[in-house]
């Protein structure tokens, strides 16, 4: 099985999630299907049918979480010295070379991107582009509007 690169933060995240789904949770969705057992007839029982689908749901995204963690490598951004150089959980400042627009972004795993948060998937092709490069090259990105070119201003491991 390939490992899928995950930050410290994104990692803990996932426990945070696993550790709700068990103990919360699958107990809940246990106890609404005891109760709705106990309204006699199952055969038109909504409230029946709803929690076996939720808890399909919740024992699908155990198995998912778990099988994410097992498969993990955990990579601690404030460990890295990349040289300047743009690599997975380092945190880049790009100027858009046409307007001048300043953003930042921390590059992360596919179940921790955020855009609103400045946290960008590490396939998405902004990432990729980046990937490798340093402060003060140069990056094309062919997004939807066209192709946009980024200065890499600054690059930080934290």
């Amino acid at each position: 099985m390939a490992t899928i690169p995950i930050t410290k933060r994104g990692a803990e995240k996932l426990k945070a999630e696993l550790h709700r789904l068990k103990t919360v949770d699958r107990p809940g969705v246990i106890a609404a299907i005891a109760e709705a057992r106990a309204q006699g007839d199952l055969s038109e029982n909504a409230e029946y049918e709803a929690a076996k689908d939720r808890q399909g749901f919740i024992e699908g995204r155990i198995q998912e979480v778990e099988s994410k963690l097992s498969a993990a490598q955990i990579i601690d951004p404030s460990t890295l010295d990349a040289g300047g150089r743009v690599v997975f959980g380092a945190s880049v400042e790009l100027e858009d070379e046409a307007s001048g627009e300043r953003v930042k972004y921390q590059i992360v795993g596919e179940d921790e991107a955020d855009i609103k948060l400045g946290l960008l998937n590490i396939g998405s092709p902004i990432a990729r582009a980046l990937i490798g490069r340093s402060e003060g090259d140069s990056a094309e990105v062919q997004a939807p509007g066209g192709v946009k070119h980024f200065e890499i201003v600054a690059v930080t491991y934290a």
